[in-house]
C-alpha cells in the first residue's frame, strides 16, 4: 500500500506571534476502518445484553426500514471513523510527544520523551495485511501504554527510531537522521523446540483434561445443555489459550540486543516488536517445568518497572538462557545451588519445603520455590525497594522466618522459611547492599 502524505504545517495552538510552526500529522488514512467498528459494536452489545427486546424490535420493522437503518448505520459509522481520524493529530516537540484527540471533548496527551521507556511496534494481521503498524509507548509512572494506530510500516519505524534518538539526547534537527540503531541477534527460538515445549507443559495438558472429564459429569448430574456449555467452553478456551495460543504469540521468537536495549520480536498472525529499556528490569526469574528438565530447557521472565513486557525466552537451553540473561543484568551470573532451608521447616509446609531455597551475591539476591514448576527470581541489590521479615505464630515457634523483597515493579520475592537469626541478619544486610547498589548503580540511558 501506498504511504500517505500525512503530515501538514499548523501553527502552534495559542502560540504567540513568531512562535515557530508545529509539525503535526495525521494518522493513516486506513485508520477510520479501525474506529468505525466503535458504534457498530455499541448496537451489538445492547442486542447481546437484552436479546429478547433487540428480536421484537427487528420483528416490528419492515424490509424497507431496515435497510434503511442499516444504511444509516454503515453511514454513522463511517462518519464517526473519518471524524475520529480528521480530528486525532501528533507533533514531536524539542521535549514531548504530542497527541491531540476528540472531536467533541478534547484530549491532548503530552508524553514527555526523557521519560520514555520503550517504544513498541505492533503488526495485528489485518494491519499487516494493510501495510500499516501501531506504535505503543511505555512511559515512566504511566498504568496504560499511549498508542498511535495506525501508521505506514516505514513511518512506524521511523518515528521509533527518532522517539528513541531524542529520549538519549539527540539534538532534535539531528534525531529524524539517526535511524533505527543496529541489532545483533542473541537468540532464536525454533517453532519445532516451542511446540515441544508446550507438550510437555502440565498445565496444558491438566487443562485439557478438565475440559474433556469435566462437562460430561456435568451432563449426568444435570442434564443441562447450559451448565455444560458455560463449563466447557472457559476451559476450552483456557486449553487453547495454554497450548495454541502461546505457540501463536510466541512462534518465530527473536531476541537482539541494541543500545536501546533488547530486541524482541515474535507473533505468527500478529506480530510484535518489543524493546526491554535497559536498566528497568526489576527481577529476572528462571522457570523449569518438570517435564523440560531433562532436556535442560529454562523459560526466562522478567519484571519491567511500568511496562507489561514480561517473557524474555519462551524456552532455550539454560546455557543460552542464561547468556541472555548476562545481558539483560550485566555481572549477574545465575547461582548454581541455593541453600535449603533446616528440615524443620518440613512442619510448616511438609514435602515442599524442599523447593525453597536462597543465595545471595554481590550483586542479586535469589529465591526458589516450587517443586513441580521450579521457578528461581534474581533481584539486583540496585533494585530493591524495601525488605520485610515475617513470621506467623507456628513459625515463631519453630524459629522460622520469611524474607521479603520488594521491586520497582511492584512485586515480591520472597525466600520462605529461613532459620530465625539467618533471617534477621539477612533483613539488616540486604537493606545495606541495596543502599550500596543503588549508589553505585549507573544511570539508566538510551543508546549508551
Amino acid at each position: 500500500m501506498q504511504e500517505p502524505d500525512a503530515a501538514k504545517d499548523v501553527a502552534a495552538s495559542g502560540a504567540a506571534a513568531g512562535a515557530p510552526v508545529l509539525r503535526e500529522r495525521r494518522l493513516h488514512p486506513v485508520t477510520p476502518l479501525r474506529r468505525a467498528w466503535a458504534p457498530v459494536a455499541v448496537i451489538a452489545g445492547w442486542a447481546v445484553h437484552d436479546p429478547d427486546q433487540a428480536q421484537r424490535q427487528l420483528t416490528r420493522l419492515t424490509t424497507t426500514t431496515l435497510l434503511a437503518v442499516l444504511a444509516a448505520a454503515v453511514l454513522g459509522a463511517a462518519l464517526y471513523g473519518f471524524l475520529s481520524w480528521w480530528f486525532t493529530h501528533f507533533a514531536v516537540t524539542d521535549t514531548e510527544l504530542r497527541i491531540r484527540t476528540g472531536l467533541v471533548f478534547r484530549r491532548t496527551a503530552h508524553i514527555r520523551l526523557e521519560r520514555l521507556q520503550a517504544v513498541d511496534v505492533t503488526q495485528p494481521l489485518l494491519a499487516r495485511v494493510a501495510g500499516v503498524a501501531k506504535l505503543k509507548l511505555d512511559v515512566v509512572g504511566a498504568d496504560k501504554k499511549d498508542e498511535l494506530a495506525y501508521l505506514g510500516q516505514e513511518e512506524a519505524r521511523s518515528l521509533r527510531a527518532e522517539l528513541l534518538a531524542r529520549a538519549a539526547g539527540f539534538a532534535p534537527e539531528t534525531a529524524h537522521e539517526v535511524g533505527e540503531a543496529p541489532a545483533r541477534r542473541l537468540l532464536h527460538v525454533p517453532a519445532g523446540v516451542l511446540a515441544v515445549s508446550l507438550l510437555l507443559t502440565g498445565a496444558t495438558w491438566a487443562t485439557l483434561a478438565a475440559a474433556l472429564v469435566v462437562p460430561p459429569l456435568l451432563w449426568f448430574a444435570t442434564h443441562s445443555v447450559w451448565t455444560v456449555l458455560a463449563t466447557a467452553l472457559p476451559l476450552l478456551g483456557a486449553a487453547g489459550a495454554s497450548s495454541v495460543g502461546r505457540f501463536v504469540g510466541e512462534y518465530d521468537w527473536t531476541v537482539g540486543e541494541s543500545p536501546d536495549g533488547l530486541r524482541i520480536d515474535h507473533g505468527l498472525l500478529d506480530r510484535a516488536h518489543e524493546t526491554v529499556p535497559p536498566g528497568r528490569v526489576q527481577t529476572v526469574r528462571v522457570v523449569e517445568p518438570l517435564l523440560w528438565r531433562r532436556r535442560g530447557w529454562v523459560r526466562v521472565e522478567l519484571d519491567v518497572a511500568g511496562s507489561a513486557n514480561s517473557v524474555l525466552v519462551p524456552v532455550a537451553p539454560r546455557e543460552v538462557a542464561e547468556s541472555v540473561i548476562a545481558r539483560v543484568l550485566p555481572g549477574v551470573a545465575v547461582p548454581a545451588a541455593l541453600a535449603r532451608p533446616p528440615r524443620r521447616a518440613g512442619r510448616c509446609v511438609p514435602f515442599w519445603w524442599r523447593g525453597y531455597g536462597l543465595a545471595v551475591t554481590d550483586t542479586v539476591f535469589v529465591a526458589r520455590h516450587g517443586l513441580l514448576r521450579r521457578r528461581t527470581a534474581l533481584v539486583p541489590h540496585a533494585k530493591v525497594q524495601s525488605v520485610r521479615l515475617e513470621q506467623g505464630p507456628w513459625q515463631r515457634h519453630q524459629g522460622l522466618a520469611d524474607v521479603r523483597v520488594d521491586t520497582g515493579a511492584n512485586k515480591t520475592v520472597t525466600a520462605r522459611l529461613r532459620d530465625a537469626s539467618e533471617a534477621a541478619e539477612l533483613l539488616y544486610a540486604q537493606a545495606d547492599r541495596s543502599l550500596t547498589g543503588r549508589q553505585e548503580a549507573l544511570p539508566d540511558r538510551w543508546m549508551a
